[in-house]
């Protein structure tokens, strides 16, 4: 009886040691992953256009008329055609829908672990990316508002896609610096991929896709690439003009 009663002793306090033990290896809950933390790719630093298409779209002022290539609508036109070179550098040609086709350089960064913030020296633009869908907007603007997502490949739960941001809010503005508009009610939608360009350099390609049946009679799409630099000494801010 009593080598009954000294072995269940020493199973209590081993069982003990052991609950202990392993509750000191679990340690605190692991703190669940932001939306910097599961980041597919680093899309902070400073970036540079590189433009290799539409240059003469993008390089210079088109001239009054030149609408080649968008889809827009009769309505438009109309808008468009009331352009003149008076008004070129208007910061309509600097709103979130045609921010990224002007050359430029990009500086990006984490404002937060929950929000990525964009800044471009042509114009002086500022565009904050949240990774929150539930996130209020404000007061309409020409940048918008702007809500973002790390894309899965292969499935539901899956990692490693692109970043996709899609822009509200607007409150509208040119795809084209000679004034081809696009509407306060369009929907911007933004692919950000990252790769690997010629030497081994950093590329960023942005899909850029801008839905808007009022002056578009298609979703008007654009291809834009820029290269990674190894710091901001380039930066060169040049405000746009506050005129329409």
């Amino acid at each position: 009886m009593r080598y009954t009663i000294l072995l269940f002793a020493l199973t209590v306090v081993i069982s003990g040691v052991h609950t202990r033990v392993a509750a000191q290896g679990r340690g605190a809950p692991a703190a669940p992953p932001t939306p910097r933390t599961s980041a597919t790719f680093d899309l902070t630093g400073n970036w540079v256009s590189v433009v290799t298409e539409d240059w003469r779209w993008r390089m210079v002022t088109p001239p009054k008329g030149d609408y080649a290539s968008v889809p827009m609508t009769r309505e438009a036109r109309t808008v468009a055609d009331m352009w003149d070179i008076s008004k070129d550098g208007s910061c309509m040609a600097y709103g979130a829908a045609g921010l990224l086709r002007n050359p430029t350089r990009l500086r990006i960064s984490w404002e937060s672990d929950t929000s990525l913030k964009l800044e471009t020296d042509a114009g002086v633009q500022t565009r904050r990316m949240v990774f929150d869908r539930m996130a209020q907007s404000g007061p309409r603007s020409l940048q918008g508002f702007s809500v973002a997502e790390w894309e899965p490949i292969g499935g539901r739960g899956a990692q490693g896609g692109p970043l996709k941001v899609t822009t509200t809010n607007m409150t509208g503005g040119w795809v084209r610096k000679n004034g081809v508009p696009y509407s306060e009610n369009a929907v911007l939608t933004e692919h950000y991929d990252r790769f690997t360009g010629p030497g081994g350099e950093d590329w960023v390609n942005v899909t850029t896709i801008v839905d808007d049946p009022k002056y578009f009679t298609t979703p008007f799409v654009t291809s834009t690439h820029f290269k990674k630099e190894p710091d901001g000494s380039k930066w060169n801010p040049a405000p746009c003009r506050n005129v329409s």
